[in-house]
């Protein structure tokens, strides 16, 4: 048994607990959720999670405010796209920190002060830890603010931009497992020694069946060795059926880690894409300590794609992040920074390198950023900025 599938040490015992509510079994989508969601012992419903350099893991936000400002001219392009007399939105889901949302909103008041009077920052935080933390930070933003579920904003939709930034990589992936001709479910089982381990107990139900035949992973697993792993994506659908329910129209931005299907279950990927972070350290064992780090799995890009369809969405595109903050500037920008003379030598190397952080094809640049918009339209669409041919450096 790999270390990915079994944790010598004790489960903590309200996990204990819940598993033998349970039976001593529940589908690993099930313990992804408790895991990271749980508030009062999952690692972003606590708040226990820290978002940044400094923090268990960092993100393209967390580097600075160089990454906001190459996407504002994007975000503003989508928002002029709109009637000028009508009330805007800027949403974001899943908001970590903050920082996006404070840097972006700090933008455009220093851009566009004739937004200001017609345009809301929306956060849609369902962790409650996080959310208090956002408060704090936020309370800055020159942009009036507010915080709502997609159930409340389902009541009354907004118009503008939404944007998901490293956001439907946490949504609770189902593990599936290749015994050599047939698929089964993944779950967590308890163990006899109170340990927790991977272990396919059950078919794959008719939903995820249908995944899996559109994905045609039947016969890509013949390929594969017995006792191979990967990922499938169920939850993408109904969560961009509530994001559509509440944008009445404008983009979807969803930037994340993502692989086509035939990179992401290739034979040489046998164990999907699962991984844990914490304290800038990265697992390949998702069961360690539930509850304090982070579980992610990147996204399949056709899964993604077809989900936003059913759900309504238009797919305008997608780059990876390094085309993406090139067609924006990136390039233009780092060359500015060899004519800075105002500034401290560390503080500019510390934003090239950033910057360059940002565009590296083996971290953040290999990051997808994907375009939605609705309502769907016939007809020609307007240019979405990142999605135009990046310039050579």
């Amino acid at each position: 048994m790999s270390p990915s599938q079994y944790s010598p040490d004790p489960a903590p015992p309200w996990l204990v607990e819940r598993l033998n509510l349970a039976g001593g079994w529940v589908p690993f989508s099930t313990y992804m959720d408790w895991a990271l969601h749980d508030p009062q012992y999952g690692a972003y419903g606590s708040g226990r999670l820290q978002v940044g350099p400094r923090g268990d893991f960092a993100t393209s936000p967390s580097l600075g405010s160089d990454f906001a400002e190459l996407l504002l001219p994007q975000v503003l392009q989508w928002l002029d796209q709109h009637p000028q007399d009508q009330p805007l939105a800027l949403v974001e889901t899943g908001p970590g920190e903050g920082q996006l949302a404070l840097q972006l909103s700090t933008g455009i008041a220093r851009s566009r002060p004739d937004l200001c009077s017609r345009l809301e920052l929306v956060l849609v935080e369902p962790n409650p830890g996080m959310a208090e933390r956002q408060q704090v930070l936020l309370a800055a933003s020159p942009l009036r603010c507010r915080w709502s579920s997609f159930e409340q904003l389902a009541t009354d939709p907004v118009c503008g931009v939404m944007l998901a930034h490293e956001v439907l990589d946490a949504l609770p992936v189902a593990r599936i497992s290749w015994d050599g001709s047939t698929w089964s479910l993944e779950g967590v089982a308890l163990r006899t020694d109170g340990g927790l381990e991977l272990e396919a107990r059950q078919p794959l139900p008719a939903a995820l069946g249908m995944l899996l035949e559109h994905l045609d992973l039947q016969q890509r697993a013949a390929q594969w060795p017995p006792g191979s792993s990967t990922e499938l994506h169920p939850g993408l659908e109904p969560w961009l059926l509530q994001a559509a329910r509440s944008l009445h129209s404008g983009h979807l931005l969803v930037v994340d880690y993502a692989h086509e299907a035939w990179r992401y279950y290739a034979p040489q990927r046998s164990q999907g894409t699962l991984m844990a972070y914490r304290e800038q350290q990265a697992s390949g064992n998702p069961l360690q300590d539930p509850g304090h780090w982070d579980l992610t799995a990147h996204l399949c890009l056709e899964s993604l794609e077809a989900a936003a369809t059913a759900a309504g969405w238009q797919h305008l595109g997608q780059r990876r992040q390094g085309e993406a903050l090139l067609a924006l500037g990136l390039a233009q920008r780092l060359h500015a920074l060899q004519a800075e003379s105002t500034t401290e030598l560390s503080e500019l190397l510390a934003r090239r390198e950033a910057l360059l952080r940002l565009v590296d094809p083996h971290t953040l640049g290999d990051f997808r950023w994907i375009a939605f918009r609705r309502p769907v339209v016939a007809g020609p669409l307007p240019p979405s900025l990142f999605l135009e041919d990046p310039p050579l450096l």
